[in-house]
């Protein structure tokens, strides 16, 4: 052997860039990579970034091979290290070119450690283990493959990583958004559209329970509901949990969150097929504007970031149709987005709103939800008919509620609480 190692310095051009965003995916075809090439495979992690591109590395008992990629220029770097002559790289590379269906690839390879500029010495593995060389050899065996994959939602400063099973629950690219599930270490399963992390089975309580429960339980009157969005099935479960309500009505834009949900996430959609559910796929800024005048108690705006198909929900037109079809007393409950990982959005909505509302109808509420960057969101309470969030509250009440069906996040002093806002946050609202 003329060098202790070989390293393949690899460049893909004209790649498929879905493959090069997908981590699951890469992952399985380095693994397929590494061991078509003869190599032995000790562990794989790999993270995703959001929205574009995709690090890992698989450790192999002969070295590594290690990648990055920029979908949105259809590139991919990859590095290939063995060591040994019992691993071909020349493989590996050409197993990763058809995989990522690459128009070209370019790659240079360099000897690594030639054997005539290093001097060997004799090591004896028991001096550093303090075994005997038998004992040595037991620990030096190929250790169980481990896998780390990781899912990221991140901006340019701030990111969010959360360590899954590596394999997709489910995965489906609708006419708007790519709906994802995957399996959790720490949260459950977990739903993302468009790699952004929409809510876990373990945390999702904190969101589902405080844009329901805040304004329900200051207007027990509530009894025709509208929710647009929410296709996981989390808020609507939380609704029909006051007898009051009468109906509800849940306007969709995406099918396969709901079909995604309902077979994957029993514990949120639960309440999709009750009796007292319309559930209506289409576009909710499209029935808003056909929506009759003050016809629903409670509106529920249960978005997405505002991108893509939610980006609407986010405009000065759709909650004039919101405030327009408010009965005289109704209320509007929305996600307001988080005051640090998406401050510009937190703050234009919520001077939106209050010019619609008026200032004093406008009340911004926190909770605290872990898978979502950063950890803080905020939620958006506004009242048609001057109903005030935290005066009106019967707390004693509340308190039954609570604890009569279980909750795990809200309670009545959580409520009260939630109103409090950090300096920086008024601050913010002010400038």
């Amino acid at each position: 052997m003329k060098s202790l190692g070989r390293h393949i310095l690899v460049e893909f051009h004209g790649c498929n860039a879905d493959i090069l965003n997908d981590v699951p995916l890469i992952e399985h075809d380095m693994i397929e990579a590494a061991t078509r090439s003869g190599a032995t495979i000790i562990s794989s992690v790999f993270h995703h970034f959001s929205p574009f591109g995709v690090s890992g590395v698989v450790v192999i008992q002969e070295s590594h091979l290690a990648i990055h990629t920029w979908p949105e220029y259809r590139y991919a770097a990859v590095d290939l290290f063995t060591c040994g002559d019992s691993v071909n790289p020349w493989v590996s590379y050409e197993s990763l070119k058809a995989a990522f269906q690459a128009e070209h690839g370019s790659a240079v390879e360099m000897n690594r450690g030639q054997p005539e500029l290093l001097q060997k010495v004799d090591i004896d593995p028991s001096d550093h283990l303090g075994e005997t060389k038998d004992g040595a050899t037991e620990q030096l065996a190929t250790p169980k493959y481990s896998r780390s994959v990781w899912f990221t939602d991140r901006d340019e400063n701030i990111a969010l990583s959360i360590r899954h099973k590596g394999d997709r629950v489910f995965q489906e690219k609708s006419p708007y958004q790519l709906v994802e599930i995957f399996d959790t270490f720490k949260y459950g399963k977990m739903l993302t559209v468009d790699k952004m992390v929409m809510c876990s089975e373990k945390d999702e309580t904190a969101y589902h329970e405080m844009i329901i429960h805040v304004p329900m339980l200051v207007n027990p009157a509530v009894k025709n509901v509208l929710v647009i969005g929410g296709g996981d099935g989390g808020s609507v479960r939380e609704i029909l949990r006051h007898p009051q309500v009468e109906s509800v009505t849940m306007v969709e834009i995406d099918e396969v969150v709901v079909r995604a949900s309902k077979e994957f996430l029993p514990s949120l959609s639960s309440a999709l097929s009750h009796p007292k559910l319309d559930l209506i796929i289409a576009d909710g800024i499209e029935y808003l504007k056909q929506a009759a005048d003050e016809s629903f108690d409670l509106i529920v705006i249960d978005s997405s970031d505002p991108v893509g198909p939610a980006k609407g929900l986010f405009s000065a037109s759709f909650y004039k149709d919101v405030y327009r079809v408010l009965t005289p007393n109704g209320v509007m409950s929305a996600q307001s987005e988080s005051p640090r990982f998406n401050q510009d959005a937190f703050v234009a909505l919520t001077h939106c709103l209050q010019d619609i509302f008026g200032p004093e109808d406008v009340h911004t509420y926190l909770a605290f939800i872990q898978t979502y960057p950063t950890g803080m969101w905020s939620f958006s309470y506004c009242t048609k008919g001057s109903i005030h969030p935290v005066e009106s509250l019967d707390t004693d009440k509340s308190t039954q509620f609570a604890e009569a069906h279980q909750l795990q996040y809200y309670n009545a002093a959580i409520h009260q609480a939630a109103f409090c806002l950090p300096t920086f946050i008024k601050t913010m609202l002010q400038a």
